[in-house]
């Protein structure tokens, strides 16, 4: 991927009930949240909606493990959302290990001082997942 060619990147933090959604651009690098969704029948409408919203040219989901890295349920419940979300988006998709992220937004919303919907916690936890992804992973990036 040439660095000098503007494309949006979009990352989603799945949760049983919403999905933190965050997006960045690969010429500034510097994620922020978009939105928060509701994970119900309409999911995969909605992020094909906002992915053509956003021009996005690649998608990250947040991957959980447990805390020494190993594979829980919810490893397997995001998996089986990758793939059907697969066939609903025309856009490669990248895995980005989510380790305590939900906690770390948590921790800064409360540092702020002001009350937060749990919305916002998963719209910031999309964010450090996406942060994550621009410094781990981004330079490695050829598709």
């Amino acid at each position: 991927m040439s660095s000098d060619v503007l494309q949006t990147i979009v990352a989603f933090d799945v949760g049983e009930r919403r999905i933190g959604v965050a997006v960045a651009n690969t010429i500034a690098q510097i994620a922020s949240p978009l939105t928060t969704l509701t994970n119900d029948e309409t999911i995969f409408a909605q992020i094909a909606s906002l992915l053509a919203e956003q021009q996005a040219t690649m998608v990250v989901l947040g991957l959980p493990r447990g805390l020494e890295g190993q594979e829980t349920a919810q490893t397997h419940t995001v998996q089986q959302f990758a793939g059907e979300l697969k066939q609903h988006i025309h856009v490669p998709l990248y895995w980005q290990d989510e380790a305590l992220t939900s906690r770390q937004a948590e921790t800064e919303l409360a540092a702020r001082g002001k009350g937060f919907a749990r919305g916002d916690v998963d719209a910031l936890a999309a964010t450090y997942i996406l942060e994550d992804f621009l410094h781990e992973q981004l330079p490695g990036v050829t598709q």
